[in-house]
């Protein structure tokens, strides 16, 4: 199964899908998502890190949790 880094805590999310998925008996589905904000950014956040953000988030808040 294929993964990429969080942008905040940097632990492995793994993605789901994909033909490595199909023979497994116990698919894993994705951790994460990412984030697309109204100033152009991106930002590709595991559950536990998107959990931690406000109600309305911003790239801003995304920075600050970058910044603990």
């Amino acid at each position: 199964m294929a993964s990429d880094p969080c942008d905040v805590c940097g632990e492995a999310v793994p993605i789901g899908g994909g033909i490595a998925g199909i023979w497994s008996s116990d698919p894993e589905g994705t951790g994460g998502m990412t984030l697309e904000f109204t100033d152009g950014s991106e930002h590709f956040l595991c559950f536990s890190c998107i959990g931690a953000l406000p109600e309305e988030p911003t790239a801003a808040d995304v920075a600050e949790l970058d910044d603990r």
